[in-house]
Order: C-alpha cells, then sequence, then structure tokens
C-alpha cells in the first residue's frame, strides 16, 4: 500500500474552507486541467455518508470513469472519499479540517494501490508516484489562488 499526505495551512476561516471542499463541484476547479476532470453525478451532489459521484477524466490520454463514495462526513472536520470503481485497486482519501494558528490546517491523507501485483508496484515507482504527487501538487497551488493570505 502506497501513501501521500500533505498538509496546507490557509489564512481562512474553517467554515469556510470547509465549505468549498463540502461542494463536490469545486473537486473540478482543483483538479489540474490536463486530466480534462467532469463530475458526471447531476449537481449539486448531496455530499453525507453513502453518496456516490461519478467522474471521467483522462490518464495520460486513456479515458477513465471513477466512482467515488462518501465512506464517512464529519462536517466541519473531516471526510473520507473511497473508490469504488476505478484505476486503483485501493483509494482512500482522508481530508482533516483543524483550526491552526487563526487559520485553517487542510491534511490530505491518501492510501492507495494499484492492481496487478508486482506490476503495479513497478509502474507505481516508475510513474504513477511522480503523478500522483503533480496532481496534489496542483490542488495546493489552486488552493492557495483561491484561499489568499490577503484578499
Amino acid at each position: 500500500m502506497h501513501e501521500l499526505e500533505r498538509e496546507t495551512w490557509l489564512a481562512q476561516p474553517l467554515e469556510r474552507v470547509f465549505g468549498f471542499f463540502a461542494q463536490a463541484e469545486n473537486l473540478e476547479t482543483i483538479t489540474p486541467p490536463w486530466l480534462q476532470f467532469r463530475i458526471l453525478t447531476p449537481k449539486p451532489v448531496d455530499m453525507r455518508a453513502g453518496a456516490t459521484i461519478t467522474y471521467k477524466l483522462r490518464v495520460r490520454g486513456l479515458p477513465l470513469r471513477w466512482l467515488t463514495e462518501i465512506e464517512e462526513w464529519n462536517p466541519p472536520y473531516r471526510f473520507v472519499d473511497v473508490q469504488k470503481k476505478g484505476p486503483y485497486r485501493v483509494w482512500r482519501h482522508t481530508h482533516t479540517f483543524s483550526e491552526h494558528n487563526g487559520g485553517t490546517k487542510i491534511v490530505d491523507r491518501v492510501e492507495y494501490e494499484l492492481p496487478f501485483g508486482p506490476l503495479g508496484r513497478l509502474v507505481h515507482a516508475v510513474q504513477v508516484r511522480r503523478d500522483v504527487e503533480t496532481i496534489f501538487d496542483y490542488r495546493e497551488q489552486r488552493i492557495r489562488q483561491l484561499f489568499p493570505a490577503h484578499p
């Protein structure tokens, strides 16, 4: 199993930051354009435990569909989404929000694994790890643009 963890601090109140993430359609805003990511589920998505969201995207030119379920929903502190159908054998993304130093700390923790055993581990080492890191680098950059320290 692979893991990625990122922390981002924003000079914004917890409720405002969580409110942004509570709107599923905002995921399109913070996903790199080269993935051509689109939500197929009718909007607005009713975010709650058990909600499902279907997406389409392209990874290295390959069209993919992805079905996510909100496994845990605890506003404004935490939610967890898990891939039910998609390119990974396991994808579990835990989003945690907390008040910190007069702003909000966001912690993204992703546990993931590719299919195909040793071949999947090789593909991860050669390419997928870098791709996941690049996607989360972009995400952090966009979040910082959307929530500037001094609006």
